[in-house]
């Protein structure tokens, strides 16, 4: 067997350029201060010799790993069979691969998990982690912060009051849910019901007040308490049928619960819109479009969330990770600082300092309302 060719080390690549071991680990590493002719020479030595950086190696001096944990507090079933999941991680994704960093994907099937995932972030094998779908009483947020990690949250966490240094990326749940409900009452529904998302999270708590700020005196039982998924949209919608069945209109928190909603009007016989008409949240495609009948929504950039939220980690990590700071022209969205309450949406480029960023949602009108 002929044996294999020797890795190329920074001693070669530094004698093929014809310059020192110093410049090219300069170059090597994105440091500033090498005249572009010298780092274009080992750019090029680089190349000819297929060298590769020994992270291992680059990491003991430079204590950074270049690489972000994601940890996602739902059950693996959740997670890839709700596709909004897969949208937050292609958003995240396309950032930390735009730096070279790599993505570490954790997730918590149960209580089990936790100290797994604990002893991970704790073991120094990652620089960051971004953390969503996190429901009121899980620890994790407790673990990360004893594993001392900067930590981004994908949603507003429900004990951010006073807590100036929590970061989080979320969208205008509150907002887009009023925008909902003010549409069907525009049509003059006066029966409109709400399915919510699971009462622990801080998004379907916010969606429900928006409901309530629009009908505030509405009656009890037109809420049903949902679990973001079609099965807990199907079960709050018979629910729904059975206390009230002279609902016209139904907001649902998220485009699955909608779909489930569908399904049982129609098992009922009631048409839509004609009977009750139905709007979701989220704009799920292709699912929102191909409903039946097409899903009137209110849209959020689950994408772009996934991305700053990766954006506003590695910005705040600075130059020690991936291969530059992040801008604050890459960070859009209404910056909140670290003493304002729920904020509102908005779209002026976020501050460097900025900790929250709230994106604005918007109705995408369709057949079903």
């Amino acid at each position: 067997m002929p044996e294999a060719a020797a890795r190329p080390t920074l001693e070669a690549v530094a004698a093929r350029a014809g310059v020192s071991r110093a410049t090219v680990s300069r170059v090597v590493n994105g440091d500033a201060g090498v005249r572009e002719v010298l780092a274009a020479k080992v750019r090029h030595a680089v190349r000819e010799l297929g060298y590769v950086p020994n992270r291992a190696a680059r990491s003991l001096v430079t204590r950074r790993h270049d690489a972000v944990a994601v940890v996602i507090a739902e059950p693996e079933t959740r997670v890839f069979a709700d596709p909004f999941f897969a949208r937050q991680l292609r958003g995240i994704s396309k950032e930390l691969t735009a730096r070279d960093v790599q993505l570490v994907l954790l997730l918590t099937e149960g209580r089990d998990d936790h100290e797994r995932v604990g002893r991970y972030l704790a073991g120094g094998h990652v620089d960051g982690a971004l953390v969503f779908s996190l429901h009121l009483d899980d620890p994790l947020p407790g673990i990360i912060h004893g594993a001392g990690l900067p930590t981004v949250f994908g949603g507003r966490p429900g004990w951010t009051g006073g807590a100036g240094s929590v970061r989080y990326v979320d969208c205008d749940n509150r907002g887009g849910a009023r925008q909902a409900v003010r549409h069907l009452t525009g049509l003059g529904r006066g029966r409109v019901a709400h399915i919510t998302g699971p009462l622990d999270q801080t998004s379907a708590v916010d969606r429900l007040d928006g409901y309530r700020d629009v009908v505030p005196d509405g009656d009890p039982r037109l809420v049903a308490e949902g679990d973001f998924t079609p099965a807990g949209g199907e079960r709050a919608m018979r629910a729904l049928l059975e206390r009230c069945p002279d609902v016209d209109a139904v907001f649902a928190a998220n485009d699955l619960s909608a779909a489930g909603a569908l399904r049982v009007l129609r098992e009922s016989g009631r048409r839509v819109p004609e009977d009750v008409a139905v709007v979701g949240f989220d704009d799920m495609l292709p699912l929102a479009e191909q409903a039946d009948p097409p899903l009137t929504t209110v849209r959020q950039d689950i994408e772009e969330m996934g991305r700053l939220m990766a954006a506003l980690l590695l910005r705040d990590q600075g130059q020690g990770m991936g291969q530059g700071v992040v801008g604050q022209g890459q960070l859009r969205g209404r910056a909140q600082g670290p003493d304002q309450g729920q904020p509102q949406a908005g779209t002026p480029d976020a501050p460097k300092e900025a900790a929250r960023v709230v994106l604005p949602t918007h109705l995408v009108r369709r057949d079903s309302a």
